[in-house]
C-alpha cells in the first residue's frame, strides 16, 4: 500500500459536512492574528458552527476566491506550542491561495502543516457507498 491513498469517498463525507453546516467567516483575508499581528490570513478563515473538531473546537476552513463549494484539500497542522494536531478544509482555493496559506502555516518554528489534495480514485480496500 502507497504512503497515501486517496478515496474519492472520504472527500464526499467532507463535501456533505461543509454543505450541511454554517460557514462564520471571523477572520476576513488580509487581517492580522487575533495573537500575532506580523501572521496576516491569505483568504477569509472562520469555522464550520454546528460541528466539532478533535480539539472540540468547530472545523476550521480556509475560503478562497473562487466559486466553489467543493473541499479540495486539507491541511494537517501540528503546533508545538499548542501541543496539538489540528485538520482544516480549504475551499473555493486557487493554486495561487493555496501556496499562500501553506507559507502562512509554516513561517514559525513552532508550527508546521502539510497539504493533502482531493482526488477522484477509490482503493480496491475503500467500501462503497
Amino acid at each position: 500500500m502507497n504512503t497515501y491513498e486517496n478515496n474519492a469517498f472520504f472527500w464526499q463525507k467532507l463535501d456533505t459536512l461543509y454543505l450541511s453546516s454554517k460557514l462564520v467567516i471571523d477572520r476576513p483575508k488580509n487581517t492580522c492574528h487575533y495573537k500575532y499581528s506580523n501572521l496576516i490570513y491569505p483568504v477569509d478563515y472562520g469555522y464550520l458552527s454546528d460541528t466539532t473538531s478533535s480539539d472540540q473546537s468547530p472545523i476550521d476552513v480556509f475560503k478562497g476566491s473562487l466559486k466553489s463549494s467543493k473541499v479540495m484539500a486539507v491541511i494537517v497542522s501540528a503546533d508545538i506550542l499548542k501541543k496539538d494536531c489540528e485538520v482544516k478544509l480549504l475551499v473555493g482555493c486557487t493554486d495561487e491561495e493555496i501556496h499562500d496559506i501553506l507559507v502562512f502555516l509554516n513561517q514559525t518554528e513552532f508550527q508546521k502543516a502539510v497539504l493533502l489534495q482531493r482526488g477522484d480514485e477509490v482503493p480496491e480496500w475503500a467500501s462503497a457507498d
